[in-house]
């Protein structure tokens, strides 16, 4: 099998002073206890009056359980946000996802479950060993689809929500094509479709395994499951993310190991036991969308990706724009969350472009830009189709790993940029692109973000116009409280 790669050694440190100081990003790294619902009245500049909808925002509200604090912040319960917008007013609201475990913990007030990313139960290993359940946390992504409000984690079944109030419905099965605790991973893609073939939600799950199965679901518009497909890949499968485009959908397997002993005693968590092996090739599966069709496989350099912006066909290549990483992010729960994180020990992620020859059976890739950045979005009308921009969290200084703290635009193609930051006591999370109702260009419309703004502990909603990201936020909507460091959302024009 051939490959073609363009290697690129990295340098984790910066040898820039910190923009930033770890007390003030501490901030935001805290639980927030309350459920909240108040108009948002404390702004300054103006909400645009077209922008109408809800970003709807999920994420761990909850960095612990009853004091026992967690490991990782990924093993939080979720809680969802919704800032809705409309004829220039906002309304905040916040609620937990009551699923089953967190129901029981709250119950019980003590911690009853371990956690992926390194949490375990209090007692030591003892306490620990042989206790494979997982609580599902619900706390990575929420989507709109099929008059349905679901959030997801992708190692179990989505959860339903009232897209009004937030309150937790039940799980949600699709007809029940799902059984409990059948997973779905937390990044769909909407594909808006053309002339032959209405918009389609493409979702994907992962059995992992000595041959790990993947499993691709394609539902209506009315939420009904119309596709669904599985194919058996040999090896463990570590996959957070996925693309598409019209005819294909992508998977980028990390060369890793997964030895399951030291979960399965009790000394770490499922996430901590997986390594990467950085003398083997990443292979990129190459999965048709219609039934019957033969999936590819390519390999390209080892490397790590938790999100890709986008996908695009161009002839005998589909280009893959994605934030890779040089290693995986290692986990040890003995660091401790948030007080002994250390930036700069950790591989920063960056934006590379991959070239993925069909006839020729070769991937190369190339580095877009040496910016620590994650988060990717590209507008969702450009969704599996080519696009110029791409919108990204970003660390404020040029090199080595730091949070986020600012957002970047920039043209994958001429290296053309945007760039508006926060710093110094500002940190940003996941920018989403909102088009305008009637979109001139690709990059007409809104940009929203949250921001932990740390001389006030507290969270803002930040707009920034889309087309002149570097002129600043056209508005800065004040919460009263803050918001803990969250993973994704979506907008919606629906409420």
């Amino acid at each position: 099998m051939n490959k073609q790669t363009n290697s690129v050694q990295t340098d984790f440190s910066s040898k820039q002073p910190r923009p930033y100081t770890f007390e003030d990003w501490k901030g935001g790294a805290r639980s927030l206890q309350q459920e909240f619902d108040y108009l948002i009245d404390d702004i300054e500049g103006e909400i645009p009056p077209e922008l109408n909808g809800t970003l709807f925002r999920n994420g761990p509200g909850l960095l612990d359980v009853n004091g026992q604090q967690l490991h990782h912040p990924w093993d939080g319960d979720g809680m969802i946000c919704a800032i809705t917008f409309f004829q220039g007013q906002a309304h905040f609201r916040n609620r937990f996802i009551e699923t089953e475990g967190y129901l029981a913990e709250r119950t019980a007030k003590r911690m009853l479950y371990r956690g992926v990313f390194g949490t375990q139960k209090p007692g030591g290993w003892l306490a620990n060993a042989f206790d494979l359940r997982l609580k599902n946390i619900a706390n990575t992504q929420v989507i709109y689809w099929g008059e349905k409000l679901l959030t997801l984690w992708e190692a179990a079944t989505p959860y339903r929500l009232n897209p009004r109030t937030l309150e937790t419905l039940g799980i949600e099965t699709f007809d029940g094509l799902l059984r409990k605790g059948s997973p779905i991973a937390a990044h769909p893609k909407i594909d808006l479709g053309n002339s032959a073939q209405a918009s389609r939600l493409v979702a994907f799950a992962i059995n992992a395994g000595l041959i790990s199965k993947i499993h691709t679901y394609e539902l209506d518009i009315t939420g009904t499951v119309v596709q669904h497909l599985t194919h058996r890949v040999p090896g463990f499968l570590f996959i957070h993310d996925f693309a598409i485009t019209p005819n294909y959908c992508l998977f980028f397997q990390p060369p890793v190991s997964f030895n399951p002993f030291p979960y399965v005693f009790g000394f770490r968590g499922p996430a901590e036991c997986i390594q990467l092996q950085a003398n083997r090739p990443t292979r990129v599966w190459i999965i048709p969308r219609r039934k019957g069709e033969a999936m590819q496989v390519l390999e390209t350099d080892s490397c790590f990706v938790f999100h890709h912006s986008n996908a695009f066909e161009q002839g005998d290549e589909i280009i893959v724009d994605s934030v890779c990483y040089q290693d995986y992010v290692g986990l040890d729960h003995k660091r401790g969350y948030p007080d002994n994180t250390d930036f700069e020990q950790l591989p920063p992620g960056q934006l590379w472009r991959f070239h993925l020859n069909l006839s020729q059976k070769t991937a190369r890739r190339e580095l877009i830009d040496p910016r620590c950045v994650e988060f990717p979005q590209v507008s969702p009308e450009r969704i599996g189709q080519p696009h110029r921009w791409i919108f990204l969290g970003a660390a404020h200084q040029a090199g080595g790993n730091a949070p986020l703290q600012a957002i970047l635009k920039i043209n994958p193609e001429s290296g053309q940029q945007e760039f508006w930051s926060a710093a110094p006591r500002g940190f940003v999370g996941e920018p989403v692109f909102v088009p305008r109702p009637t979109p001139l260009a690709e990059d007409d419309g809104w940009v929203i973000t949250l921001v932990y703004d740390a001389a006030y502990h507290r969270t803002d909603v930040v707009i920034l116009d889309g087309k002149c990201l570097n002129q600043g936020p056209i508005a800065r909507l004040h919460l009263k409280h803050h918001v803990p460091y969250g993973l994704h959302g979506t907008f919606t024009p629906n409420f």
